[in-house]
């Protein structure tokens, strides 16, 4: 399945239109701390915490940090805001992570600093036609990646992050299951290239990633040579050939501490450089160079979505004081989802994986998303009126118990890989993370 030509187009455009209204006037140090100082107080007297994605921008980041809140992965961000006390949860992220965070915290109030901020991967997986290719592939385990929307995730089997990628696809494909994967082709082709899996592809991409460069990679490598590179699996084939080592975000800083490279180059959003040089600041990070359609620099490794994350939008989200509200929605889905959630993290992967085989005969009579759309914003009737319109997070409740199902499943996963022996988990670690080479294959 490919993304149309269209579509994908109109995904440029956009990007190219909020690049084009500019990123404003830098901040003066004095506006700076203003707003930090505010931003610091509204926190505490609303009872929230604020959970940041490594790519948002270093100012975000160590405001988290400084605040009780967190820094992670769109996972541990999830995670994170489900364990924390706060009643409000604010994300700075893009769309489908405040979704994820409402999903698995229905109880809590999830706010974004603007939910203009989505991803070209979820974009590009409209769920009306995901649906309809699964449909079309009835035998295939569905697999999806968590940079989707609810409505997505809804219609899948499992849910995976690039760091268990290629642990999920192997658990599957030891059991003779084919896979049916989106959105992201390149990912979905190094987990199969890693794995050997029967992988049948859904044709989407990040747009940040799917820039860089290799022979740019290899005339850079040239200037550093004592570099090892660390690369993205969002990336093309052709950069994670070149790459020492391979992984998620939360893999690539790892890697960093514990290699011992004076110096490293680095192929996935610039935003996690703030991360990078606070676990290893004793060493160098260069980023990766792009130079491909729509590129306006030598290197243009930032989300422009996630750009949108500033300290300012952050600061608005609490000009108003609104009552606490999504009642209705919160005791149903609290009931059923969170008593269900707690229960299965404590599983092991084989009983995870039991359970999904047990629920694999509904697949084909799934529903689809409730009213269209991806679940979020726009909610339905009074019951869910906000003063908070286009900063709160909405997830209807049976589109979030549809979608709960394979978050369940890959936080089961997951608490088998933290209860698996430490020499398992280590095999699995290399494997996840092996680098690429040219004779791979």
């Amino acid at each position: 399945m490919s993304i149309a030509s269209d579509r994908l187009q109109a995904i440029r455009e956009q990007v190219q239109h909020h690049l084009d209204q500019g990123a404003g006037e830098a901040l003066s140090p004095r506006r700076e701390a203003e707003l930090v100082a505010f931003i610091k107080d509204r926190l505490r007297a609303h009872d929230a915490v604020l959970v940041a994605h490594y790519y948002t921008a270093p100012e975000i980041q160590a405001l988290a940090e400084q605040t009780g809140g967190c820094v992670a992965d769109s996972l541990e961000m999830a995670r994170f805001g489900r364990d924390h006390p706060a009643r409000t949860l604010v994300v700075a992220g893009v769309r489908f992570m405040g979704e994820t965070a409402k999903i698995l915290t229905p109880e809590k109030r999830v706010l974004m600093p603007t939910l203009d901020a989505t991803c070209s991967l979820d974009l590009g997986c409209p769920a009306d036609e995901f649906s309809a290719f699964c449909d079309q592939h009835p035998q295939r385990r569905v697999v999806v990646y968590a940079n989707t929307s609810a409505a997505v995730k809804a219609r899948a089997d499992w849910v995976v992050t690039s760091s268990i990628a290629v642990e999920v696809a192997a658990h599957l494909a030891d059991r003779g299951e084919k896979i049916l994967w989106a959105p992201d082709r390149h990912l979905g082709d190094y987990v199969r290239r890693e794995t050997g899996a029967d992988m049948l592809m859904w044709d989407g991409a990040c747009i940040v990633h799917e820039e860089f460069k290799a022979r740019a990679l290899l005339d850079l490598k040239k200037v550093y040579p004592r570099a090892a590179i660390l690369a993205h699996p969002e990336s093309p084939a052709s950069v994670l050939e070149l790459a020492d080592r391979v992984g998620s975000t939360t893999q690539i800083i790892d890697a960093a501490r514990e290699m011992d490279n004076p110096e490293f180059i680095v192929a996935t959003d610039q935003g996690i450089f703030y991360k990078l040089q606070q676990q290893a600041p004793n060493k160098r990070f260069i980023i990766a160079p792009t130079a491909g359609n729509g590129a306006t620099c030598r290197s243009c490794a930032n989300c422009p979505w996630m750009a949108m994350n500033e300290l300012e939008t952050l600061a608005q989200l609490f000009e108003r004081q609104p009552p606490y509200l999504n009642k209705s929605l919160d005791k149903s889905l609290n009931k059923s989802l969170n008593k269900s959630l707690d229960k299965s993290v404590n599983k092991s992967l084989n009983k995870g994986a039991d359970k999904g085989n047990n629920e694999r005969g509904d697949r084909g009579g799934r529903e689809r998303a409730d009213g269209g759309g991806d679940g979020l914003g726009d909610a339905p009737g009074g019951e869910f009126a906000s003063e908070f319109a286009g900063r709160e997070v909405f997830v209807d409740a049976q589109l979030g118990e549809r979608a709960m199902r394979p978050l369940r499943r890959m936080l089961a996963f997951n608490a088998g890989r933290r209860a698996a022996p430490a020499g398992a988990l280590r095999a699995r670690a290399s494997r996840a993370y092996r680098p690429r080479r040219a004779d791979a294959g």
